[in-house]
């Protein structure tokens, strides 16, 4: 059976963020995808000024700020009986849309070569009744014991199953996401914009000069599979139906082979509260620990927060100086550097589970005085400055 001191499952974005933050505090670790390859799916990540701080952290800021403008502001619009409600909020600390592509690419790239195993599937993960570490037992009859697990296995996480979490919840709307690329340019202003009419909330972030990510999200029609990139668009072009002519016009002309069909899933504000998030030597980061829905547009912000701050508390009991295998360092000390990750993260994570959970919920109801009674706690419980999330700094690596 091969033995390697830190694996971490899953290649998307919290596991190759968690692996470079460890390569940076010159701790060796081992990604297993279970891909053939990068995975590229998904079209673009807002990212916030919170976002930007973990990013330069990792080192690939300055690359992907090369691809992204800055959004200066961020607008939301709900049309109900024709008439029209306007929130505006100016951004004044960094933010902009990265595509997804660019960041797991960076990120990827950053990484020192054989790092990634690709074709990497995981079937079932058990510990080791002599040493209680973990083993992963892979498809084709391979076993690694670990000393240190990390799951970045997004929703569907067979670590987090392992560690007995509850399951995810599901918010009763589906999204879509994807590109429109305008070659003459869109004149669409450097911002934020939703518009919240009817049953349908659509949004857009210019990328460049001449490309815009969007998204567009049904409240209520749950029904659809998506089966091929085709049907996914006349989704979309059925939703945007009574939208103005500049948004059927986006959806229309939009780049059909970046679409993806996701339906919108969160782990409950009170299992981040009370969720046991360590067993052993096991933990979770990004979506595997808290998936929440795109509201804030704090999720993968909040996956990369997470592998600085793991990183960082992994350092501080184990460091570069045990070795590859981790031979020297005792079980002990991994688990208290995960028990003050995990501590660490769990209020900030709390805040941005409820705030993403109230938002939604206000977004997603038809009922006058449900929303005003989900706006009332959002004030009551952050006050007027609803962007004080974006202002966190996960500190330095």
């Amino acid at each position: 059976m091969e033995e390697i001191g830190i694996v971490i499952v899953g290649g998307g974005i919290a596991g190759l963020a968690t692996s470079i933050a460890l390569h940076r505090k010159g701790i060796k670790s081992v990604v297993l995808e279970r891909a053939e390859k990068v995975r590229s799916e998904g079209a673009g990540i807002g990212t916030l000024s919170n976002g930007w701080r973990a990013l330069d952290q990792l080192g690939v800021g300055d690359r992907l700020r090369l691809n992204s403008s800055l959004i200066h502001k961020a607008r939301t619009m709900l049309i109900e009986n024709g008439k029209k409600r306007e929130f505006v909020s100016n951004i004044v600390d960094e933010a902009r849309c990265i595509k997804r592509n660019d960041l797991v690419g960076a990120l990827s790239d950053a990484l020192p070569k054989g790092t990634i195993r690709f074709g990497s599937h995981i079937v079932s993960i058990e510990q080791d009744k002599t040493t209680l570490f973990p083993v992963v037992h892979l498809a084709n009859g391979n076993s690694i014991k670990a000393k240190v697990l990390i799951g970045c296995d997004g929703a569907n996480s067979i670590v987090s199953d392992y560690l007995q979490l509850n399951p995810k919840k599901a918010f009763a709307c589906r999204a879509v996401r994807g590109f429109t690329k305008y070659p003459n340019g869109h004149g669409f202003p450097q911002e934020v914009l939703r518009i919240k009419q009817g049953n349908v909330l659509i949004g857009r972030l210019p990328l460049t000069d001449n490309q815009v990510f969007w998204f567009l999200v049904h409240m209520q029609d749950n029904n659809h599979n998506g089966k091929d990139q085709e049907s996914i668009a006349n989704l979309c072009r059925k939703w945007a139906d009574d939208l103005s002519e500049d948004w059927k016009e986006m959806v229309k002309i939009c780049n059909v082979e970046s679409l993806t069909l996701t339906h919108l899933r969160y782990r409950a504000p009170s299992e981040i509260m009370l969720g046991k998030f360590r067993r052993g030597t096991v933990t979770v980061a990004g979506d595997a620990m808290h998936v929440m829905g795109p509201f804030l547009a704090q999720g993968g912000s909040a996956a990369l927060e997470d592998a600085v701050v793991l990183a960082r508390c992994l350092a501080r009991k184990v460091g570069p100086d045990h070795g590859d295998l981790l031979k020297d360092c005792s079980m002990k000390n991994i688990e208290e550097a995960i028990d003050e990750y995990v501590d660490e993260r769990r209020m900030r994570l709390l805040g941005l589970s409820v705030q993403t959970y109230l938002t939604g919920r206000s977004l997603q109801t038809s009922s006058k005085v449900l929303r005003l009674m989900f706006i009332a706690l959002l004030l009551l419980l952050f006050g007027r400055d609803q962007i004080r999330h974006t202002r966190y700094d996960c500190g330095r690596l």
